[in-house]
């Protein structure tokens, strides 16, 4: 049974920060109270619905207990104190879920990078394929995805490809894709039919809000240049192109997709701000041991973390040993939901073990 101590003081938390929002605070301080105020709701109506489950359980219990009840009445209250134990199993479970550590950036939008690795063509046909994949996904969610930088393949797919996918929770459900994504098929252009393995890195950054980082243009070089195209195509004739440094970290973004250098200059911030976020968090989380060991792959993307094998219609997720048969419709978007949520409930399932432990 959770402490009824522990949820008051969340309760409470939760009602403080309703009258700290109503009070009219500072911009900056009411973006950060909202964000925290749509954390915590859905956990604290979870312990309302659990606390009264628990009061109603104690009533039913009371009414079995006591040797006036009549049997009509007594049957009635063993039935609702079968359903109640029921209920307060699973919402135990659900407040358990909630309270466990919370990523501060799991409500933020994200960058999503996708780059060929080895293989050639073909691993630049496969970031095109993982690429649509997370397209379809995110649409299927009713997020936008936005396209910030791109670099097409010689034979179609991509090089590389940077987007910012903005909606509701990108960063918790795209963060463990991070990492070393690797096919296993028979490329259009092989004749003689053999199966050739090649890969693609993708990383997912969350985007930083202005509450979360402070870049200060004095910290920034910002560079312009003359935009070219694949084999001489849509070659700019001005210097549309932006790169900017971060001098402190070294950081480096370019963007050339827009004719306007006002918009690649906006969209190579958007980049930066990210990257430098990325950055920090990083360096948080490598304090944090216990932490690190608990992820699920999401941290190091080097590490090779699905394999999407085509003659065997089957992708497996390495990370958790989870195969499943459905890779046209993973792959199409669709079926990548249920990856996810074996990654996800995988995660929560460690890190209620660690706090048992």
């Amino acid at each position: 049974m959770l402490a009824r101590q522990k949820l008051d003081v969340l309760l409470d938390r939760f009602a403080e920060i309703e009258h700290l929002m109503s009070s009219g605070p500072e911009p900056a301080v009411y973006v950060k109270l909202s964000r925290e105020y749509a954390g915590l709701e859905p956990l604290v109506q979870k312990i309302r619905a659990l606390i009264k489950a628990e009061d109603d359980l104690a009533g039913a219990r009371a009414l079995i207990d006591d040797p006036e009840t009549d049997a009509e009445m007594r049957e009635l209250a063993e039935l609702e104190r079968d359903e109640l134990n029921e209920s307060v199993e699973q919402l135990s479970q659900d407040v358990r879920i909630g309270l466990l550590p919370k990523d501060e950036a799991d409500a933020n939008d994200a960058i999503l990078e996708v780059r060929a690795g080895t293989g050639g063509d073909e691993a630049a046909l496969f970031a095109g394929d993982l690429f649509r994949m997370y397209q379809r996904y995110a649409e299927l969610q009713g997020w936008k995805v936005e396209i910030l930088s791109a670099s097409e393949g010689e034979v179609g797919g991509f090089k590389e490809i940077i987007a910012s996918v903005s909606g509701e929770n990108v960063f918790a459900r795209l963060k463990f894709e991070s990492g070393v994504h690797r096919v296993q098929r028979v490329p259009a252009t092989e004749s003689g039919g053999r199966i050739h393995t090649s890969a693609a890195t993708v990383a997912v950054l969350p985007q930083a809000e202005d509450v979360d980082i402070d870049v200060q243009d004095s910290d920034l070089r910002i560079d312009t240049f003359r935009a070219s195209g694949a084999g001489g195509q849509h070659v700019n004739t001005t210097d549309s192109a932006v790169r900017i440094t971060h001098i402190p970290t070294g950081i480096v973004v370019a963007v050339q997709d827009e004719r306007s250098q006002h918009k690649n200059k906006a969209r190579a911030m958007q980049l930066l701000r990210a990257r430098i976020y990325d950055e920090e968090r990083e360096r948080a989380a490598n304090e944090r041991t216990e932490a690190r060991r608990l992820q699920v792959g999401s941290g190091d993307r080097s590490e090779r973390i699905r394999t999407y094998n085509f003659p065997q219609g089957r992708v497996t997720d390495h990370r958790i040993g989870l195969t499943l048969y459905k890779l046209e419709q993973i792959v199409a978007g669709e079926g990548l939901g249920e990856v996810i949520e074996a990654l996800i409930v995988d995660y929560q399932a460690n890190l209620l073990a660690s706090e048992d432990a």
